[in-house]
């Protein structure tokens, strides 16, 4: 493999999902605040997730309304100009 590829805040972590409170261990160099305490008792940085393979319909086969952060209203109101014009 090539040398220096991989940034050097590369580390293991927790994702995890708050729609359907599941979470996992992973890597990553997402930078976070948060930590969490992980089963074998040690902290590792948090990254939290408002859907996942855990909870996205796709996945679960389950049609779920999620809407944490107005999205629909944000869209209506981006959009808004172009459908008046028609």
């Amino acid at each position: 493999m090539k040398k220096d590829t991989h940034p050097a805040s590369y580390r293991t972590v927790i994702f995890k999902d708050f729609s359907c409170d599941e979470a996992w261990m992973g890597r990553s160099c997402a930078p976070t605040r948060d930590t969490i305490e992980w089963e074998d008792g040690k902290e590792y940085p948090l990254i939290k997730l408002e859907i996942s393979s855990y909870s996205h319909p796709f996945f679960t086969g389950k049609m779920k309304f999620v809407d944490t952060a107005g999205r629909i209203d944000k869209f209506n109101k981006k959009f808004a100009k172009f459908a008046a014009k028609k």
